[in-house]
């Protein structure tokens, strides 16, 4: 069994807060990204994890055609609503319904860690990219370098004990670790990065709407109601309110581009 039918559920509960008020965040490592793989004029570019399409729509505005997977059929609306020329599907990732080798250019932005089988879905990755194509990886950078590590522990607060061997969501931002998964999916990493990555919310409501909107914030609903949700949030993101009633907190994700 694959991730789509829990990650699905999940990441498809607040599809349009997490489209309009935490999506947006994540714009400079996709742009970095697109940078790093040479998204242009006629890259055929696929996005695993697409979420709601920001991505895809900013590769778009390149010339790349694009298509995208996501488990959650709330969020794949959304993409095709945005970009509707894009081949947008709803799947595995561990089981990519294209044919092999068909695209220039394959990125996999902060979803890998939610496989089932991290390891079968970089192979899946590497299936798709033509020879010697750029896969690109992002994921969180080290807990140290992201103020979000406070929002991620209260909701982690909130849930059951994970399954031995689960790691968490910073769980491939040790340095190797990815590198190691690349070349055990049968790709071989090239070069990288680190992208200042800020989250920035206009005030509370939409800051905790943000947070709830993504896969752990949903299981956390789901497990301790939106009121012990709410309060944990409000308190671990407390430091980071402006005197403008703004939130501002500080992070990084990392990067690593290898070839198929």
């Amino acid at each position: 069994m694959g991730s789509a039918a829990v990650q699905g559920e999940l990441w498809g509960l607040r599809p349009r807060d997490w489209a309009e008020l935490q999506e947006p965040n994540h714009v400079p490592y996709f742009e970095a990204v697109l940078d790093a793989v040479g998204a242009g004029p006629g890259t055929r570019l696929l996005d695993v994890g697409c979420g709601s399409g920001l991505a895809a729509v900013l590769a778009a505005k390149r010339g790349a055609r694009v298509s995208g997977l996501d488990a959650a059929e709330g969020l794949v609306a959304i993409a095709r609503e945005r970009l509707p020329e894009g081949d947008f599907r709803i799947g595995e990732m561990e089981e990519l319904p294209w044919d092999a080798g068909t695209f220039d250019a394959v990125t996999a932005f902060n979803s890998i860690q939610y496989a089932t089988d991290p390891q079968g879905a970089l192979a899946e990755l590497r299936r798709m990219a033509r020879p010697a194509a750029p896969v690109a990886v992002v994921v969180w950078a080290a807990p140290e370098r992201n103020d979000a590590k406070a929002f991620l522990a209260a909701i982690g607060s909130l849930l059951p004990p994970p399954p031995p061997g689960a790691g968490g969501p910073f769980a491939l931002s040790v340095p190797g670790v990815l590198e190691e998964l690349l070349v055990s999916g049968g790709l071989e990493p090239e070069a990288g990065g680190e992208v200042p990555t800020p989250f920035e919310f206009a005030d509370l409501d939409a800051a905790w709407r943000s947070v709830a909107a993504a896969g752990p914030g949903a299981l956390a609903l789901r497990e301790a109601g939106e009121e012990r949700v709410r309060a944990a949030i409000t308190a671990a993101i407390a430091p980071f309110r402006q005197p403008d009633g703004r939130y501002r907190l500080q992070n990084a994700f990392r990067y690593v581009v290898a070839r198929a």
